[in-house]
């Protein structure tokens, strides 16, 4: 059942920027808004690859950004995928025209309470647990943004809590988020291909924190620190933080405050970043009023996200990791870091790394029981990381070259640092012919 409309959008002239999900949501919206509608396709598709529009929609273009059309409209409504710097964009930017995305609209309608999570690495794993928690307690809630289904989509379910992962691009566009808990888990360089620098890429990250109720901060991150104080409650997890892991009883805890509230060897999730994510899960289910009973409870029964860290054969004593959604240089340090492994580490390394900096990999892969393994766009820069490279074309050359070395207590980790696509359509490809490699074993 639609919501009746928070904003009068009747007789605007608006333009829906942008055809994959999000913007096919868009136009869903504005079904009964009573809106002159244009939308936009930069892709050059052909017309049995165009998608069905329905007839409300006055007029489509395919093939690039008419510049009038933007002009003209009171409303651009613009994919996440394409840049705000982007000059026709920019030029309507500069005449007044309204810019906003699918987020924004999301927010000006909902009436149910919003849990929001950004962060370069981790928020998917958080968003989909701080999810499960919900549920755990039988709230009515609903997943979406930047994972699953678009936000838009989530109105039509009445839902009682919204769990919305937001990704910077999202962020810059919206303006309306009220959030009853938001955090950004970490910032670590990424996307350098479209923000300036890391300071741009990190203030796109903390508009989250603009209206929020309760903010969640990564005590060992500095980067996450909100710059101007303000009445936004403020709790924190991390090596120091109020949510934090706890040495007790020869057992590692979750804990908040020095009181245990689970120990790590009842959860499913594994290694040290994972146990971050569980804090700062914790922390936005509480600060949204989910039992903490709840939260326990989907902790327990969490096995984690495909891609992400995840153990997809072990054999023979050798094990191999997907951890394949690694697109940057900081999920990677983080799958490293605390990583304990009793023979040789083959770390897999390449891509396409966004005009990344890997230089700050070279002292956590520069250890004797760490082989680089390196392939794809990126692979000659990620190789002079170590004097323990070697240099391959495509990942299946790489496999191939290190399987006849392996023995019981190794470990083969596919944690690129890199985005796939130079080789594959998506990161899911890329961890999905990990596995079917890790399989010929």
């Amino acid at each position: 059942m639609k919501q009746q409309s928070a904003y009068d959008y009747s007789g605007k002239k608006v333009t829906v920027l942008g055809l994959g999900k999000s913007g096919l949501s868009c136009i869903a919206f504005f079904e009964d808004k009573h809106v002159d509608l244009r939308v936009i396709d930069t892709r050059r598709l052909p017309a049995d690859k165009r998608p069905q529009l329905p007839a409300y929609v006055r007029e489509a273009h395919f093939g690039g950004i008419p510049q009038q059309w933007l002009l003209e409209s009171d409303l651009v409504v613009i994919s996440p995928g394409l840049a705000l710097a982007t000059a026709e964009v920019k030029t309507a930017l500069e005449a007044g025209v309204e810019v906003i995305g699918d987020i924004e609209l999301f927010c000006r309608e909902a009436k149910a309470p919003i849990i929001a999570i950004t962060g370069s690495n981790g928020k998917s794993t958080v968003t989909s647990l701080v999810y499960a928690m919900a549920q755990a307690a039988e709230i009515n809630v609903g997943m979406g943004g930047n994972i699953g289904i678009p936000a838009l989509s989530l109105l039509q379910q009445n839902c009682d809590l919204y769990v919305l992962e937001l990704s910077s691009f999202q962020l810059e566009t919206t303006r309306s988020l009220c959030a009853k808990a938001v955090t950004v888990l970490n910032v670590t360089e990424d996307h350098m291909d479209r923000y300036a620098d890391l300071a741009a890429y990190r203030q796109a990250k903390l508009g989250i924190y603009a209206h929020a109720e309760t903010a969640i901060v990564n005590r060992d991150d500095p980067l996450t620190f909100i710059e101007n104080q303000s009445a936004v409650a403020q709790f924190s997890f991390g090596t120091q933080g109020d949510y934090h892991l706890l040495q007790q009883d020869n057992r590692t805890f979750l804990a908040y405050r020095q009181q245990a509230v689970l120990a790590t060897d009842e959860i499913r999730l594994v290694g040290r970043h994972n146990y971050m994510n569980a804090l700062a899960a914790l922390a936005l289910a509480d600060a949204a009023g989910i039992p903490s009973a709840a939260s326990c409870s989907a902790l327990r029964e969490f096995a984690g996200l495909a891609h992400r860290f995840q153990l997809v054969q072990r054999k023979a004593g050798i094990s191999w990791i997907n951890d394949s959604k690694a697109t940057n240089v900081g999920s990677t340090l983080a799958a490293l870091n605390g990583l304990e492994v009793g023979g040789t580490l083959y770390l897999l390394l390449g891509g396409d790394g966004k005009g990344a900096d890997f230089s700050e990999l070279a002292s956590a892969v520069n250890k004797p029981n760490i082989q680089l393994y390196c392939f794809g766009r990126d692979g000659a820069e990620l190789a002079k990381l170590s004097g323990q490279s070697r240099l391959f074309d495509t990942m299946r050359q790489a496999v191939d070259s290190l399987r006849p070395q392996l023995k019981a207590g190794d470990l083969v980790l596919l944690s690129p640092a890199c985005a796939s696509l130079d080789q594959f359509a998506n990161f899911e490809q890329r961890g999905n012919e990990f596995a079917r490699l890790a399989a010929e074993a």
